[in-house]
């Protein structure tokens, strides 16, 4: 592996154990917290996605006339990832998305899909984000986040979008979290099934082929420039403190609900 992709794994590892020792996971016990922490990481499934397909305009040809396109591994890798990503299976052999997929188990939860919808309705009709986001009622963080993610984007820099999408989203759901998840499945079934069958596959593709791949495109981007890697490795950090502040909305509105009902 290259030296830069382990000092940037060294350096990021405290922000990275964060996140994986998140109150958060330890709050979620009922339904109702599982839909309310749903309802903030529908955002980040989404502009994941947007991150993604931002990689694959920049790096492989989605243009008429077609042509060949900077480095033949480099589409490889990239195209592969879209296409785990975009066109995968649900548990009933249906081809989905994985953010379609999370809309499902969404649905099937009771969370409330309302608000990510609306959002994107309004994106479709040409509303900025800030409109998008108050006319949808977005939480805050997941607006910072969202925000963030597309400044990553619109930077035009691959390699910066690429550290995000490698260093930044993959590997960040402990073990914690689906014992959780199996626990509220043994007992309802028909609210969390969809969601742990997006886990599982989240770590089947996500964290492990793709992961690899991943890494393999950010060392042929950044490659031997040091300051491409000195970016990378802020960029990143950036991703995953709005990870963290998006998981400390989620916390907060948790407990929230459980004092209201308490009261």
């Amino acid at each position: 592996m290259h030296p830069n992709i382990i000092k940037i794994q060294q350096n990021i590892e405290p922000l990275r154990q964060q996140i994986v020792n998140h109150k958060v996971y330890s709050e979620i016990s009922e339904l109702e917290d599982l839909q309310i922490f749903m309802e903030h990481h529908i955002y980040a499934v989404w502009d994941f996605m947007s991150l993604l397909k931002a990689l694959q305009i920049n790096l492989t040809c989605t243009t008429l006339p077609w042509f060949p396109v900077g480095d033949a591994v480099t589409r490889q890798l990239i195209n592969e990832i879209v296409a785990g990503e975009e066109s995968d299976v649900d548990a009933n052999g249906t081809i989905k998305s994985h953010f379609e997929l999370y809309l499902d188990a969404m649905e099937q939860c009771g969370a409330n899909t309302d608000a990510i919808n609306n959002f994107l309705t309004s994106v479709k009709n040409g509303r900025d984000f800030d409109m998008a986001f108050e006319l949808a009622s977005v939480p805050e963080a997941a607006r910072s986040f969202v925000r963030s993610t597309f400044e990553t984007i619109n930077s035009g820099k691959t390699y910066l979008q690429a550290a995000s999408f490698t260093f930044g989203r993959e590997d960040l759901i402990p073990n914690m979290f689906f014992s959780m998840v199996n626990d509220l499945n043994s007992t309802q079934p028909d609210k969390v099934s969809i969601f742990k069958y997006y886990l599982e596959r989240h770590i089947e593709v996500d964290g492990d082929h793709h992961s690899h791949l991943a890494l393999a495109m950010t060392e042929k981007l950044c490659e031997k420039d040091e300051r491409f890697w000195l970016e990378a490795e802020e960029t990143t950090k950036q991703a995953l403190q709005k990870r963290i502040d998006l998981w400390d909305a989620a916390y907060a509105e948790i407990v929230g609900r459980k004092v209201m009902t308490t009261v």
